[in-house]
């Protein structure tokens, strides 16, 4: 399946604002911090007049899309299954979204961005119930303990990252994380407006409803 292998921070300037996609590279040297990274990549970048209610849903969509790296596929998928739910599509969506497992290893900081998470888990570096989970979309659930292989725990370089992360990243109230033994818990299901970034879902409710 096809992934976007440009440069990221074309993104988060097609956006007009940080995603961290580079994680807390991005708090420094960022492209969006200088004059020219104001502007939109390529040579179109500079917009001027009324942007349409139709370029605002799709721009909406496609942020949330590059936060949780999916392809246009996925988030497609992830959408008509949350379309059949009970309830608001938008909290679904992003509930659905919040639960992949890469995303959870991100929120609990045992990786600096969603990236270097997507590739914790496919090398097989986390655990849920002490089984070992290889693939990304992994959805979680309430119980579920994530923890890392004994070899991977003790590590300093895993400490030490836990350590940095703790202090930039904060675990969400549907999380809990004990950080001493490295032990992450699924308390209960995503609570609404607890996402990382600002995702107006309803914006991208009404896209895929035109």
């Amino acid at each position: 399946m096809s992934r976007y292998l440009g440069a990221v921070c074309r993104l988060c300037r097609r956006e007009r604002e940080k995603l961290f996609l580079k994680g807390e590279k991005c708090s420094s040297n960022c492209a969006l911090d200088k004059k020219k990274g104001k502007n939109g990549p390529g040579q179109h970048g500079i917009l001027k007049g009324k942007v349409s209610d139709y370029s605002k849903h799709l721009r909406e969509k496609q942020k949330a899309r590059r936060v949780y790296g999916l392809t246009e596929e996925q988030f497609s998928h992830y959408y008509k299954v949350a379309e059949k739910m009970e309830g608001s599509t938008g909290e679904n969506l992003l509930q659905i979204l919040e639960m992949r497992l890469d995303n959870v290893v991100f929120r609990l900081g045992l990786a600096s961005s969603k990236k270097m998470a997507r590739q914790t888990v496919s090398h097989g570096n986390i655990l849920v119930n002490k089984k070992r989970v290889n693939v990304p979309r992994y959805q979680v659930k309430i119980g579920d303990v994530i923890t890392l292989p004994e070899k991977y725990g003790t590590s300093d370089g895993i400490k030490k990252l836990v350590a940095k992360t703790a202090m930039s990243v904060a675990t969400p109230t549907w999380l809990s994380f004990d950080k001493d033994k490295i032990v992450g818990t699924v308390i209960s299901k995503p609570v609404a407006g607890e996402v990382v970034y600002p995702i107006n879902s309803q914006l991208i409710v009404e896209y895929y409803s035109k």
